[in-house]
């Protein structure tokens, strides 16, 4: 079973590392996720060998709260918890400020002119630690008894150490007057850096939940009230109570609550949140309309095909909750620093106090003491455990707006690497709605009776271009004459018997396996037809063909200016098709495809690709279609069209829900935009720490007698987590075209 849950009480990227490296080894746990930004944890387990409550309670067990139940009660109470986490960081900070203040102006001004300003300053510090700060501590010594350390160890350590020191020089002064030093009392500094760090936090809180944005705006658009049609009357019923089949009324500016048909009505409505396209769409009586999509003009009356779950938009939705909880190999590799930072930092801060005590200045104790406190708090690791995942939440995010489904985060890291990419025709470069476009009898045909036959036998075939043939002669109102038997060739075409003779239909390698006479002025059209990009297809009665029907497919309006613009980029691009040679060639010269092959099998696709692959290409692979999908898994990167099979979708890394070549340099300049943010977010994180760490511990002191102050340290840290957090958000601004 595989399941995400939401987890309260995760405060930095280290208590992801935390939960991750607690739960894997547990007996029957498969795979363990966590996402930081998003709060949840992905959870692969086998629940005859380990049930959710022990999950649950081995996640309690290092302080954490696996939040179970059903998703929209989890939601519920997740969204209430963190309401109440946010309100009493807000409380905590204020109250902190309150108390700190005071200390901070006795410290820096009035130090020797306030009697007993020790023991006030001890009394003021008291409240700032063991209620503003306790959080600190629980979560540190939680830590400490599972083996485990994360950023409120380093809080803990830095400020614990300061406050206790300072107690002692209050309480007992005379231990170090009797040995010639001063007993300083570094109460300010435990309480600033508290103080600083829940103002950072209570930052970061507000701007993380910024960066989901994109799953919140995609459920605000499910509406709360729905109108529908009960026993005859009019009524409004809540958003859940809605059943499959129901007849429900849209008045105009309705949000769409399910995905349906028209019943009644005509309308436009803009589905731009499915296919990224501004334009309004025509409704009529039959139209398929979707959940999330909003009604502009008219009234409508829709029969409800897919409620709830099973709706594109809570597909959608789901997707792109997956693909920003899944981690790219760049973010693995930051969760495995991260992981082992702490523990090197209190290592670090260790190794400086010592030196400073043996090798600093008097009072070396004194700095022996505030070196290592202002190494353990600037080494926060929050800073690289955003880097990438809040780019990845703004990035896909961004991408569901635009129509680009993003379902895994390694499909976003690899795209902007493309170099080679393969297009199947049919349904990617062309609309994939084949139309007839000639029909040509025998001149010794009676092509009435024909007709006839021909329309029952391919009603029978649930081919593409069947259908487009059985549409064709439905205009010319063809009745439907009973046939005495039906047998499909695959690949070839279909055979029937009508009033005992044999019929056959299909391509011509049909005609030539069964070796059925072509007439030569019938040879002669098809072949300039076939010159034309079209498809012909044979009919034949007995051993001779006696007609033939061209089918054409028409090459996607946007299609040419999309594959110049990719052919711009520098990508390499291929055509694959099923179709025969000349249909190929005429289709790769109409849209500027050098490279093409034709009548390509299914597997000879997914081969197509590894043979690149193995050439040392980054290739992505775009098609609709079943025969697609092993190509589509295949690729370093799989494109599903929107408009093509569910098989499609669940073998491609990207679904492009407006079926346009266009949105494929969008999703590379996405893919670009994104890994750009990604690096300059780990590079600030990577320099910040390797500048910040040797001045803290000192590094300038024998240069300049600089040392960094810990209350300086503590607002730099959270500057840094705010820094990557803002320059995340600014990818929600980037223009991708």
């Amino acid at each position: 079973m595989k399941e995400e849950y939401k987890v309260a009480g995760m405060t930095c990227a280290s208590c992801a590392i935390s939960i991750e490296s607690y739960l894997k080894p547990q007996k029957g746990i498969l795979d363990v996720a966590v996402n930081y930004p998003n709060q949840s944890v992905t959870i692969s387990y086998d629940e005859n060998i380990i049930p959710l409550e022990t999950i649950g309670n081995k996640v309690k067990e290092i302080g954490f709260k696996l939040i179970l139940g059903t998703k929209e009660d989890t939601k519920k109470e997740f969204e209430a918890l963190e309401a109440k986490r946010l309100a009493t960081l807000k409380k905590k900070l204020i109250f902190a400020a309150i108390f700190s203040v005071p200390i901070f102006i006795m410290s820096m001004f009035l130090i020797g002119k306030i009697p007993y300003e020790n023991w006030i300053m001890m009394a003021l510090a008291l409240p700032v630690l063991f209620y503003s700060g306790a959080e600190f501590y629980t979560i540190a010594w939680k830590r400490l008894k599972s083996f485990s350390t994360n950023m409120d160890t380093l809080v803990a350590l830095s400020t614990g150490i300061a406050f206790l020191f300072s107690v002692f020089n209050t309480v007992n002064p005379q231990y170090f007057l009797s040995k010639g030093l001063v007993p300083h009392v570094y109460f300010e500094s435990a309480v600033i850096i508290i103080t600083l760090i829940l103002l950072g936090r209570f930052f970061e809180e507000k701007a993380k939940s910024k960066t989901s944005s994109a799953i919140k705006k995609l459920m605000g658009l499910k509406p709360k009230k729905v109108t529908a049609i009960r026993n005859g009357e009019e009524k409004v019923i809540s958003y859940d109570e809605i059943l499959k089949g129901e007849l429900i009324i849209l008045k105009p500016g309705d949000k769409i609550p399910v995905d349906g048909k028209v019943k009644k009505g005509t309308s436009f409505i803009d589905e731009s949140m499915i296919s990224g396209e501004p334009i309004p769409v025509e409704k009529m009586k039959g139209s398929k309309v979707f959940a999330g999509t909003i009604n502009q003009k008219g009234s409508l009356r829709i029969i409800a095909t897919k409620i709830g779950d099973e709706t594109l938009l809570s597909q959608i939705i789901k997707l792109v909750e997956e693909a920003q909880s899944s981690k790219p190999a760049i973010q693995k590799l930051a969760d495995k620093i991260a992981g082992i930072f702490v523990p090197i930092v209190i290592g670090l801060a260790i190794v400086t106090s010592v030196l400073w005590y043996f090798l600093g200045p008097d009072p070396s104790i004194t700095y022996a003491l505030l070196t290592p406190i202002t190494v353990l708090i600037i080494a926060c690791p929050c800073a690289l455990g955003l880097a990438t995942p809040t780019a990845l939440m703004v990035g896909i995010g961004k991408g569901a707006q635009q129509g680009i489904l993003i379902k895994d985060a390694q499909a976003l890291e690899t795209a902007y690497k493309i170099d080679t990419l393969i297009l199947d025709k049919t349904g990617t470069i062309t609309e994939g709605k084949p139309k007839v476009t000639d029909l040509i009898w025998d001149k010794n045909t009676v092509s009435t009776e024909l007709e006839k036959v021909v329309f029952a036998i391919e009603s029978e075939s649930e081919h593409p271009i069947a259908e487009a043939i059985v549409a064709h002669l439905k205009t010319i109102d063809k009745e439907n004459v009973p046939i005495d038997s039906f047998t499909s060739i695959t690949g070839l075409g279909a055979e029937a018997t009508y009033k005992n003779e044999l019929y056959r239909i299909g391509n011509e390698s049909l005609m030539v396996q069964k070796e059925i006479t072509i007439p030569t002025q019938l040879s002669t059209k098809a072949n300039s037809l076939k010159s034309e990009a079209k498809t012909v297809v044979y009919v034949a009665h007995k051993n001779t063909v006696v007609g033939i029907i061209a089918v054409a497919d028409k090459v996607k309006e946007t299609t040419l200016a999309a594959i110049q613009k990719l052919q711009q980029m520098g990508i390499e691009i291929h055509m694959l098709t099923g179709d025969n040679e000349q249909t190929a060639k005429a289709i790769a010269n109409k849209v500027g495809i050098k490279n093409y092959q034709a009548n390509v099998m299914p597997a000879d696709k997914g081969a197509f690709v590894k043979k690149l692959q193995a050439e040392g290409k980054v290739v992505a692979m775009a098609g609709d279609g079943i025969n697609d999908s092993h190509a589509l898994a295949q690729a370093d990167v799989g494109i599903a069209m929107g408009s093509g099979t569910d098989i499609a979708m669940e073998s491609a890394g990207i679904t492009l829900m407006h079926s346009d070549l266009k949105q494929i340099s969008k999703a590379i300049q996405l893919s670009k935009a994104t890994m750009k943010t990604i690096k300059q977010n780990l590079f600030w994180a990577f320099i910040y720490n390797l500048i910040a760490i040797p001045i803290a511990a000192g590094a300038l002191y024998p240069i300049n007698g600089f040392l960094l102050n810990p209350m300086i340290a503590g607002a730099a840290m959270s500057m840094s987590s705010i820094s990557v957090l803002s320059n995340s958000l600014r990818l929600k601004n980037k223009n991708i075209n």
